[in-house]
């Protein structure tokens, strides 16, 4: 299954937009393809303004969030992989979502499956004991 994450951000950034307000993300700085000024990293971290008076270009994508931005006077194009958006909010009333670490890439959620796999089928047909048969619920 694909992951949620860029839909949910699309999603959330139509509707502060929509409601007049202002969409700030918080990036992770320390996430590698992430491309933003260093100079206002703090603590590993970063709080963008994407809204369309803000920055140009904007591309809300699967894997990343690309566009231009000014900082101190000068251009700079922004480069965010959608791993790095730990939350989307209204700069003014704080309302949005913050995004936990289930939406992983999804090389590591095919491994993750695979484990899961692994022990399931270890434990399959086995009961909450791991002796007896496993329960089934019966439709009346």
């Amino acid at each position: 299954m694909k992951p949620r994450r860029p839909y949910l951000l699309r999603a959330l950034y139509e509707w502060i937009v929509d409601s007049g307000e202002i969409p700030n993300v918080l990036i992770d700085a320390e996430i590698d393809g992430v491309v933003v000024p260093e100079e206002h990293v703090r603590d590993g971290q970063i709080v963008l303004n994407i809204s369309p008076q803000a920055v140009r270009n904007l591309n809300l994508g699967d894997d990343f969030v690309m566009c231009e931005g000014r900082f101190s006077g000068r251009s700079m194009e922004l480069i965010l992989p959608i791993i790095s958006i730990r939350a989307i909010y209204c700069r003014d009333s704080g309302q949005g979502l913050a995004f936990d670490d289930e939406d992983m890439h999804a090389e590591d959620a095919e491994e993750v499956a695979l484990q899961s796999a692994e022990v399931l089928s270890e434990d399959a047909g086995k009961g909450p004991d791991n002796n007896g048969p496993r329960p089934t619920l019966r439709l009346v």
